[in-house]
């Protein structure tokens, strides 16, 4: 490489000392042509050959000094050239020193890790082979075990005369029993930290919502009977061969029962609409005295008209009330038309009002969006309005009409599953079913038959005395509690928590009962003796 470079350096001194040639030779052909031309026009040679002589001279200086000059520079741009070389040389060695101690050193870390990896493999070797005798000796152990077993079970069925599937089922029957008492204490467990925390919370919401519920309790019955001035007005109604009477029926689709009963007459019908109806005809006609089937005809045609409006009246009031805004004017005329209907003896109407004002306290309280609340409330049993004409539950019935007419989520789901016909989606379907619970419960809100009533208590009292351990059963404050006497002896505390769980499912499963009924166990120890 270097003999390359000076040999380029070399040609370059050679091409300026030929140049320099050249241009001395064309002033000495330059010289030499105009001492010719002096002495061709009769100058003087002599002063021509010193001038030619002098410039050759000089020429000849100035190339040798020029190429003195390119000489040196060739040699210094070399040795400049060399140094550079040189310094670059040394970087490559150094770099290729600093690859080779790395490569040393990771030479030296995968020997070290091929040490300690061979040492793992020689550890977990002698390991497996401690297992493997291991268990070598704990089958040989199992072995002996098993045999030690055999000979004593036998042994115990020759002293406890007992076979092999009588053991079986008493160890079974202990076990069962050592269970049901662990699972009694678990649950008990956790009952009691889960009331401790939600039980204070909830009686602080509950209490306040009934507090701040102003919706008035009024309940007014369906009238199922109209008073006659006398027993000859019920000859008038019947009708000559009884047309009146079927007029009437016909017109109102309703049955009139007219009996030995004095001073009035029965209207049957499942319909509280059409029994309205009927009855504020009859009275209508009663007070009139004209009675034949056109005039029949007329005034249950008006008085229908008159109760439609009605209806459409009170739905429209109530949803003022509630205060609710878009809510379509079918859906409030269904509303309506509940406060012909009546559960328990209590108004539905009055009652959806009711819920819905509880279901915004509540909601309020926990954090929720009252107008949503408030709204689930009022049409959760909106349903009842056409589940005597529509085959279904009144929240499915309610469900369907609810959403054909606009209705969204939650409030869907608040109508359809506030009796746990189908599982929450939200948190205000819970509170639907807390305020109905609280509406339905509150003294003096529903009523029943002494016929219902009885069976109600004697239902009650037969769910609990069917349970194990059960002495006694008592029905009490209305049918609203069921106190239950267990035996100590064959009862502890955690079974008899266990009973009561038993009884209120038993209960929710199998009776029908407006708002909740208290499930009490009683369990007592005495301990008696006699002084002599």
């Amino acid at each position: 490489m270097m003999t390359l470079q000076l040999a380029q350096s070399g040609d370059t001194s050679t091409l300026i000392y030929y140049a320099v040639i050249g241009l001395v030779g064309m002033l000495l052909g330059g010289g030499i042509a105009f001492a010719a031309f002096q002495v061709l026009t009769g100058q003087s040679v002599k002063k021509a050959k010193a001038e030619a002589e002098q410039i050759r001279q000089r020429a000849a200086d100035d190339a040798r000094s020029a190429a003195q000059k390119a000489e040196l520079d060739a040699e210094k741009r070399i040795l400049e050239r060399k140094e550079k070389f040189e310094t670059e040389l040394s970087k490559q060695r150094d770099e290729i020193r600093e690859a080779e101690q790395r490569v040393a050193k990771r030479e030296d870390l995968l020997d070290k890790k091929l040490e300690s990896v061979t040492q793992k493999e020689q550890h977990l070797e002698r390991q497996n082979e401690a297992v493997r005798a291991r268990e070598e000796r704990l089958g040989k152990k199992e072995a002996e075990l098993d045999g030690v077993l055999v000979q004593q079970r036998d042994k115990l069925m020759q002293i406890t005369g007992m076979s092999l599937t009588d053991a079986k089922a008493l160890l079974l029957q202990r076990v069962e029993d050592e269970s049901r008492a662990d699972m009694a204490k678990v649950a008990r467990k956790i009952i009691e930290e889960a009331e401790g925390e939600a039980k204070e919370k909830a009686r602080e919401i509950t209490l306040m919502a009934i507090q701040r519920c102003a919706t008035e309790h009024t309940s007014e019955s369906t009238v199922r009977t109209v008073p006659i001035p006398s027993d000859d007005m019920k000859g008038r109604i019947i009708g000559r061969e009884g047309r009146n009477i079927r007029a009437i029926e016909k017109a109102t689709g309703v049955d009139i029962i007219v009996d030995d009963t004095p001073g009035v007459i029965v209207v049957s019908c499942f319909d509280k609409v059409r029994q309205q109806v009927a009855v504020e005809s009859l009275q209508r006609l009663i007070a009139d005295g004209r009675m034949h089937p056109s005039r029949i005809e007329e005034v249950v045609e008006k008085v229908r008209s008159e109760i439609g409006e009605r209806i459409v009246k009170y739905g429209r009031d109530a949803v003022l009330e509630v205060n609710l805004r878009n809510v379509h004017p079918k859906v409030s005329e269904a509303m309506g038309k509940l406060f012909y209907r009546t559960s328990y003896g209590q108004n539905v109407l009055r009652h959806s009002v009711e819920v819905a004002f509880l279901c915004q306290l509540i909601a309020d309280q926990l954090g929720l969006d009252g107008t949503i609340a408030r709204r689930c409330g009022f049409l959760h049993d909106i349903g009842k309005a056409m589940d005597q004409e529509q085959e279904g539950t009144h929240p499915k019935i309610g469900y369907d009409f609810a959403k054909q007419y606009g209705e969204k989520e939650p409030i869907l789901n608040a109508i359809a599953g506030h009796h746990g016909d189908v599982p929450s989606t939200s948190f205000y379907t819970p509170i639907v079913m807390a305020a109905d619970a609280v509406s339905s419960a509150r003294p003096g809100a529903r009523r029943e038959s002494l016929e219902k009533y009885i069976q109600r208590l004697e239902q009650l009292q037969d769910i609990a005395l069917g349970h194990r351990g059960v002495n006694e059963a008592y029905a009490i404050q209305a049918g609203r509690e069921v106190r239950v006497m267990v035996d100590a002896k064959s009862v502890n505390d955690d079974e008899a928590m266990v009973i009561a769980q038993s009884i209120a499912r038993k209960v929710s499963d199998e009776m029908t009962f407006p708002g909740e009924i208290r499930v009490t166990v009683l369990r007592e120890t005495r301990a008696v003796e006699f002084a002599r």
